[in-house]
């Protein structure tokens, strides 16, 4: 079989810390090749390079056993060669229709938007997504804009198809049947390259995969049919992981409660109807659906940076009109957004910066007229050893974290003082799965000492591994609520209904 794309003894460097070292890669046409590793561990970085992001320091990348210089997105793009970004490529002010024609247009704007819309239309069918190609995409959920990301890059005709984390927000039956169809293009001759942390998908749809840690390749192109979940768990992250089940206790008071929450997106479409939750203090409770139902807008109203249109937020006691962000942290509630870079991090900010920029009014480092930083930089230090930070340092900017580094500085953060609820939106979405394990232990931990934590997620496993009771949204409504352990089939089937 032909190899589709290939790296060879390729080197990286950001600044004093080394991405890749001597990295090798190989996949071929007419295979799912998957490729694992830990936050940190190069994967995105090398797919970077071949996306024409970013240039090796050193090396030689080869397409079609052919050395080739990628020297830019658009050198990527006439070799064949389209990636799906974890952090999406979207002008998030114009539509859907019109990103892809701005990335793929051809004869003029008017013939290109009547084209493209087609093209849209044809594809989303064929692989079962629903997408409104004149939705503007600030509106759109994260697994919508993921769906744009998806389209867009089969509608510019890649041959190498190169997908980052892709069913990160996509419930079991889309993750299923979109790696079906992956399937079905490698079978039609394309190169699939899947970059995931989801073992289960490796060992269904993959023809091959290789891992890497620290930047280095330590395995290329075993079949998984030769390999187990823990022979292969061990290889990413050097030691075999386990997570442990969480331990029950009967619920306390409650601390949050919604009735009758009605909310509008901003493109006037009904985003939450009739929406009603009581959460407890020391439950985990998991709120699953498919994205696009609602979560987004009911995270931003409890953030406080979107308003209600009617209904009842009680937090701690308390009744709430539309309250700001600094009003519902006063009153015990902290995030860890699933939009880290936009609620989450300033990225021009330091780590140290971010670290502690919500503790600063507590006084714990100073007052406004004078911040002790030898404080703030020693408490940095040690959150970014707790937390497994890599390639961090105290002055580095947090924009040049990898995106499961970022996340973890977001946890760091919100986990560290304590609080009435903690509101955890795809908290894992992206890590590896040590840090999955860690911010799940971390979690309970914070149940245990009494927060009541509301997990937001489309990852069923993450929400049946922590979680004490679930409920499902779907169209903006509470449609069912289950004490665990739960019937996965019944949740999936309230997921994917019409309500």
């Amino acid at each position: 079989m032909r190899k589709a794309l290939e790296f060879q003894g390729v080197h990286k460097s950001f600044g004093q810390n080394s991405a890749l070292v001597d990295a090798f890669f190989s996949a071929h046409w007419g295979e799912v090749h998957a490729l694992l590793g830990e936050n940190g561990a190069g994967k995105s970085t090398l797919m970077n390079i071949a996306s024409g992001l970013y240039a090796p320091d050193k090396g030689l990348v080869k397409i079609s056993d052919k050395p080739v210089i990628i020297d830019g997105p658009q050198a990527a793009n006439d070799f064949g060669v389209g990636m799906i970004h974890q952090h999406f490529k979207l002008v998030e002010n114009m539509t859907v229709l019109e990103n892809i024609v701005l990335a793929h247009g051809q004869g003029g704007w008017r013939k290109s938007l009547q084209r493209v819309r087609k093209q849209i239309s044809d594809i989303s069918n064929e692989i079962g997504f629903d997408i409104d190609p004149d939705a503007q995409v600030n509106t759109l959920s994260v697994s919508e804009q993921q769906r744009t990301e998806i389209i867009k890059v089969l509608i510019g005709g890649a041959k190498i198809l190169i997908l980052d984390e892709p069913t990160a927000v996509l419930t079991d039956e889309e993750s299923t049947g979109l790696l079906d169809q992956l399937q079905i293009f490698a079978e039609q001759g394309k190169c699939i390259i899947l970059i995931t942390h989801k073992l289960r998908e490796v060992f269904s749809h993959a023809n091959r995969v290789t891992v890497m840690r620290g930047g280095k390749t330590i395995d290329s192109g075993q079949s998984p049919k030769n390999l187990t979940p823990e022979k292969l768990s061990k290889l990413m992250v050097g030691e075999p992981t386990e997570i442990s089940r969480i331990s029950y206790s009967p619920p306390k008071e409650t601390v949050l409660e919604l009735n009758g929450i009605f909310s509008k997106r901003d493109n006037g479409h009904t985003a939450l109807d009739n929406f009603n939750l009581k959460l407890n203090a020391g439950q985990v409770y998991g709120l699953a659906g498919v994205g696009g139902n609602g979560q987004t807008e009911l995270a931003e109203i409890l953030m406080g940076v979107r308003s209600m249109n009617s209904g009842e937020f009680i937090l701690s006691g308390t009744p709430l009109t539309n309250p700001s962000p600094s009003r519902v942290r006063a009153l015990g509630l902290t995030c860890v957004p699933a939009e880290r870079y936009i609620y989450g991090l300033a990225g021009d900010l330091s780590v140290m910066d971010n670290c502690v920029i919500t503790h600063l009014k507590s006084g714990q480092f100073g007052t406004f007229f004078w911040t002790n930083r030898r404080a703030i930089n020693k408490e940095t230090k040690q959150a970014i050893i707790d937390s497994e930070i890599h390639g961090a340092e105290p002055s580095t900017r947090a924009r040049l974290l990898s995106g499961g580094n970022a996340q973890k500085l977001v946890l760091a953060r919100e986990l560290a003082g304590s609080a009435t609820v903690l509101l955890a939106h795809s908290p894992t979405r992206g890590l590896d799965v040590r840090a999955c394990t860690a911010v799940h232990e971390a979690l309970r931990k914070s149940a245990s000492n009494g927060t009541a934590v509301l997990l937001l997620s489309e990852d069923l496993d993450e929400i049946f591994a922590i979680s004490d009771q679930i409920g499902v949204i779907n169209n903006g409504r509470l449609v069912g609520e289950f004490n665990s352990p739960a019937d996965r089939s019944k949740i999936g089937h309230l997921m994917v209904s019409h309500h």
